[in-house]
């Protein structure tokens, strides 16, 4: 039996987006359906909706390893301890891609360039490129080659090729979706746009979307020789080239819009779960005992010491409707009328995981007020979860959270991104901005790297505003929670011009910091701390968390000096596949030295991928 079977998309539920009719009837008979019976336009919004759970699947992950989130209690990849041997959240980030997504690229690919429809194949090769980029960010190594052929255990290819052909079929999307499709035979091929869920049919905006995703791949090349990036150098030039095709403005950002209304059609691949909301909601929002850390909670609220904060830092930190006490501590932000509070961000270089804080908040309906019950951890009020409500999924009256749903006084605001109804930021004008500080920066252009930051973080900050626009334009008692107040142009003139520095005083790390800030929930935050191998002086206000420095249990995945650099490989990988996953082990960088078993290792996680690495 095949590791990677066929799934025929389109067949059991419905995402609830326009043309939804047209995506179920794609087979001729529903009792013998073939791969061949779906059109290359009804794979598509499909292919979209898994691969951007799978984005949320590995971002809400790999961000608890950036120091910005912590939770108190360790579920599957979770983030009090990092679950460096957790299999589940592996399967899940490989099995979705090859069954949901991957497997459909070639049928997608060859029916639309047999019609003529350049853009749907360029659509396959953007979808085949993502999905195997990410795997290789993940893992290191995968079936790549043969992943969907006929062998029933798919041989493994190393990084660097997995690599490189994703770069080429990059580029061959960037080529597709620049060509007019055109009529064969007399049959005009299906537009884009009665398929794309994204871009609604915006060609321009895809091949946007492509060069950004190209410039973002090229720039994790750094430990790279300098040279031509299709010999796997690093080519800055190539970058640069890239980002002045990419987003110009956040008008060009691919932008996912959810809804929340609990829709019966649910994902019958995956988890089960409504399709119309953000992942990342299922994966972060819906959950408790989630946390912002003081590493996070000191950079939006005063950025390198110069005493503004961030006005995100209000959407970004949740509230909590409260009341003011005698004992509050005087550090903690308040509403102007004294009704809601701010969390404060839990300090990881502290023992307060072995301490068993922060202990869950409780609500006492008597008195309208929060308590911890722990004698020992009272204080812990000061700290909110990030569990955010909604009124489709769970429920509720607004898309506050209410700790008690019968008391409105106990409502929590949430955080901006992980809401039911968040947008998905798949490609943003602000993320362009930081790589190209970046490159320049390395250049020694300070100048235009600072113009670049600079852009970079108003960017940010327009399209949190832009969302707040579209909640409280929805719901207007909102506008009582500082998570959903309108940003003031004041505000954002005052940080972009006196809380960011200027050119002559910019660092590497106020760039790659502020990119962190601005992408939250991204699998890239993971990719920047290795290919910057953990720097404290890149990212600020981060260290490695006291459980990995001091406790010995810590040290069984990530020894002293070690940092997490790759997941282990899925459970059916290991136990099917045995063969082929021992026999790439001589090309992987470090792993001769943990023996023929090198798979199986508890401190695989510490292993280079191949871009991580200065194996050339």
């Amino acid at each position: 039996m095949k590791l990677y079977k066929k799934i025929i998309l389109g067949v059991a539920a419905c995402v609830s987006l326009s043309a939804c009719n047209d995506w179920l009837d794609v087979n001729t008979n529903p009792n013998t359906p073939i791969s061949t019976d779906a059109e290359f336009h009804q794979r598509v919004p499909w292919m979209q909706f898994y691969m951007s759970h799978i984005y949320h699947i590995v971002a809400s992950n790999t961000s608890f390893y950036c120091g910005h989130f912590y939770r108190n209690n360790a579920r599957e990849g979770g983030a009090a301890k990092w679950q460096l041997d957790s299999s589940t959240r592996a399967s899940n980030a490989q099995q979705w891609f090859f069954t949901q997504v991957g497997v459909n690229c070639n049928d997608l690919y060859n029916q639309a360039m047999e019609a003529g429809a350049y853009h749907y194949a360029g659509a396959a090769k953007f979808f085949r490129a993502y999905g195997f980029m990410m795997l290789t960010d993940l893992f290191g190594e995968v079936p790549y080659n043969e992943a969907f052929g006929e062998k029933p255990s798919p041989a493994y290819d190393n990084g660097k090729t997995i690599f490189l052909g994703c770069i080429a079929d990059i580029d061959e999307a960037i080529q597709l979706f620049s060509r007019q499709q055109e009529t064969i035979n007399g049959v005009t091929p299906k537009t884009l746009a009665e398929g794309d869920s994204w871009n609604g049919g915006d060609a321009d905006k895809w091949l946007k979307m492509c060069y950004l995703l190209k410039a973002r791949w090229l720039n994790h090349l750094i430990k790279k020789e300098a040279g031509s990036y299709k010999e796997g150098k690093y080519d800055a030039q190539e970058i640069l080239n890239c980002l002045a095709k990419a987003q110009q403005s956040n008008a060009d950002n691919t932008l996912i819009r959810h809804t929340d209304t609990n829709t019966p059609s649910h994902d019958v691949l995956g988890w089960n779960e409504p399709v119309d909301y953000s992942a990342l909601y299922s994966c972060i929002g819906m959950n408790s005992n989630i946390y912002i850390t003081k590493n996070y909670y000191d950079n939006l609220t005063n950025f390198d010491g110069k005493g503004v904060e961030d006005p995100r830092a209000d959407k970004f930190i949740p509230w909590t409707r409260s009341v003011k006490g005698a004992a509050t501590p005087v550090d903690i932000k308040w509403s102007d009328d004294g009704k809601w509070r701010r969390s404060m961000g839990v300090d990881m270089q502290t023992d307060i995981l072995s301490q068993s804080g922060p202990y869950a908040l409780s609500f006492n309906t008597s008195t309208q007020s929060w308590y911890c019950d722990s004698p020992s951890r009272q204080g812990d009020t000061i700290y909110v979860w990030t569990t955010c409500g909604g009124t489709g999924y769970s429920g509720g009256i607004d898309i506050l959270y209410r700790r008690n749903k019968s008391y409105d006084s106990s409502a929590l605001s949430g955080v901006f991104y992980a809401r039911a109804t968040s947008p998905t930021y798949m490609a943003s004008y602000a993320e362009a901005c930081f790589i190209k500080a970046e490159v320049l920066f390395r250049q020694g252009e300070k100048s235009g790297a600072f113009t670049a930051y600079k852009d970079g973080v108003k960017a940010s900050i327009d399209a949190v505003n832009d969302q707040i626009a579209v909640w409280t334009s929805e719901d207007t008692n909102l506008n009582s929670c500082p998570s959903f107040t309108h940003i003031e142009q004041t505000e954002i003139d005052n940080f972009l011009n006196n809380g960011l520095g200027n050119a002559d005083n910019l660092t590497l790390g106020k760039i790659i910091t502020q990119k962190m800030l601005a992408m939250p929930f991204s699998n890239e935050n993971w990719n920047d701390m290795r290919r910057y191998d953990y720097d404290t002086n890149i990212f600020m206000n981060w260290d490695k968390p006291y459980y990995y420095k001091t406790t010995p249990a810590g040290f069984t995945y990530c020894p002293e000096g070690e940092s997490p650099r790759r997941w282990k490989q899925a459970s059916y990988e290991l136990t099917y596949n045995t063969k082929n996953l021992s026999a790439i082990g001589v090309e992987v960088p470090g792993a001769a030295e943990l023996g023929d078993g090198w798979y199986n290792s508890n401190v695989i996680c510490t292993l280079q991928v191949w871009w991580d690495s200065k194996q050339q």
